[in-house]
Formats: C-alpha cells, structure tokens, sequence
C-alpha cells in the first residue's frame, strides 16, 4: 500500500499482557507451578496404579500448563525490543507455539483412544487406591487454581482463557474420581478406559479451539467477535472532516494485540490531525485496536488502479 501521503501510526505494542512482576502474571505463574506439579503426579500415578485415565488427565493438564505458560512468555516477549530483522517485536512466537502444541494433542488423542479400547479389549489390574488418592488430589488442585484464577477473570483475557482450561482439568479429574471408584466398589474395569476416552474429548476440544485460534491469527483474520463493517462503519461517522474510508484492514499480531491500517478520504479544507486524532481514539475506545496507521487521501485515492477503493483488498 502506498504510503507517500500523510500518514501516522502508534509504536507497536505487541501485547497488553501485563508483565511478569504484576499481580496477575504471578497467579498465572502460580497456576502453572500447581498444574505441572499435579500434571507429573498424575504421570507417576497413572504408570503406578496402571490408571489410563490418570494419564489421559495428565495429558489434559499438559495442554492448559502449555496454554498458562504460552500466556507469561507472552508477558515476556512483549518486554523484549523490536529490532531491525523483526519490526514487530517477538509476540508472534506466543502463536507459533500454540500451534505446534496444538498439533502434538491430535497425537496424544490418538495415543490415548489407541490404549483405551486395547485395555476394554485386554482388561489390565488397577491399583483403585492409588488411583482414588492421585484423582482427589488433582480435583482439589484444580479448584484451588479454579477458584484463584476466576476472580479477576473478568478484566483479565489470559486469566479468563486460563479458567476456561483450569475448568476443563476439573472435569476431568472428575472423570478420573469416578472412574477409581468404579472399580474400587464395583469392579468395573472398563470405565478407566471408557472414561479416558471422554477425557481425550476435552483434549481434543481444547486443541482444536487452539489450532483455529493461532491458525487464524497466522493467517492475519480479522479478530474474533470483531466486525470490519462495522469497524468500517463507525469510521465513516467518527468526524465531520471524514468522507468515506476504505482499504481497511483488522487483524492481531498475537492475541491481545489488534492492528488497524486504512486510507481515510477528507473533505476539501479539513483538519487532517484532528480526524487522525478522532480515528485512532474511535478505534482504541470502541474496539481495543492499539496500533493504527492511516493514510489520508487528499482527493481521489491514488491506489484506485489496484482496486483500493473494495474493502479487504490488497
């Protein structure tokens, strides 16, 4: 696009996670020592007492430690410069591992659904007791770090998404309970497996979710729950000075950390800094986009030849 107009554009901020020593990077940070500590307590247990679900719970709980740390190296890397290989900073790598980490999961699913009707084929001895112990442990850790994360939730989105994955750990430790006492009262040693298959469900769901969510970012879509029309509309109506705007473009660097690039066509005579001032401020109180670059166009837009003036066009 060209540039050659007046144009402005803020410094790139690659995130709005907050940094490593405020209060909510230290409950993340928390929560990710508990998760990985019960995550490797529950590897033990599962090898220990031959509890599938164990390990398929362990599995889930590798996912959401994965997802708590992707959130404090994110904190991380948004502290770390730009440089001249890398305009915009290293946010992008928090992307790039979830997707990688999203592709692993299909293959521990596939592990686990593989063990999972071996055993209901070849039932195998269960330890229940130590797999009863292991499974309240991990509940009672999960709504520990459930109950610490959820009440700053609300403001926070690596907090909220992080309850979200705590939530699901519960669920399956809830699996892993009632599956130990199955056996343990009834002898049924079918629901270790039957339950580690539901298990793998939430594994899956959660690596999906994962996948979609950095495949699109990678692939520069236009953030989730955000509108571009509307974006596009209320550019039009941000101020009198404006006469239409078009070649806009919505996407994130990372999650958090929405972009904006548009050309804004002005009415003869009109204050070009004042409507620079009006789009920026529109675009960061209306709909969280941090970095902005606007180009103005005096007249008609020089760009017309390549087809500027459609929405969403390159």
């Amino acid at each position: 696009m060209s540039m050659s107009h007046t144009h402005t554009h803020d410094h790139p901020h690659v995130h709005e996670h907050a940094g490593p020593g405020d209060h909510p990077s230290r409950k993340l940070l928390f929560a990710f020592v508990l998760t990985t500590l019960m995550m490797a307590a529950e590897v033990v247990g599962g090898a220990l007492s031959g509890s599938l679900a164990l390990l398929a719970d362990a599995g889930h709980m590798m996912v959401d430690a994965l997802a708590l740390l992707l959130a404090l190296v994110g904190a991380w890397m948004a502290t770390r410069p730009a440089d001249a290989r890398r305009s915009y900073g290293y946010g992008r790598m928090e992307v790039l591992v979830g997707f990688v980490n999203a592709l692993s999961q299909f293959v521990l699913v596939g592990w686990i659904i593989y063990e999972a009707i071996t055993r209901l084929l070849h039932p195998g001895e269960i330890l229940s007791g130590t797999m009863l112990v292991v499974a309240v442990i991990g509940l009672l850790v999960n709504l520990l770090v459930l109950r610490m994360l959820h009440g700053h939730a609300h403001d926070n989105v690596n907090l909220a998404g992080a309850s979200l994955h705590v939530l699901g750990d519960l669920l399956g430790s809830v699996a892993a309970v009632l599956a130990a006492l199955a056996i343990r009262w009834f002898g049924w040693l079918w629901a270790d497996p039957v339950l580690s298959l539901l298990v793998s469900l939430l594994i899956l769901n959660s690596a999906w979710r994962l996948l979609r969510l950095s495949a699109h970012i990678l692939l520069e879509g236009v953030p989730d729950g955000m509108d571009s029309a509307a974006v596009e509309a209320s550019l039009r109506g941000v101020d009198p000075s404006v006469r239409d705007v078009h070649h806009l473009h919505v996407w994130q660097l990372a999650s958090g950390s929405r972009m904006a690039t548009l050309h804004a066509e002005l009415h003869e005579h009109a204050d070009g800094a004042q409507a620079l001032r009006a789009i920026k401020r529109m675009l960061l109180e209306d709909f969280g986009i941090q970095h902005v670059t606007v180009q103005i166009d005096p007249g008609e837009c020089l760009d017309q030849a390549r087809d500027c003036a459609g929405h969403g066009h390159p």
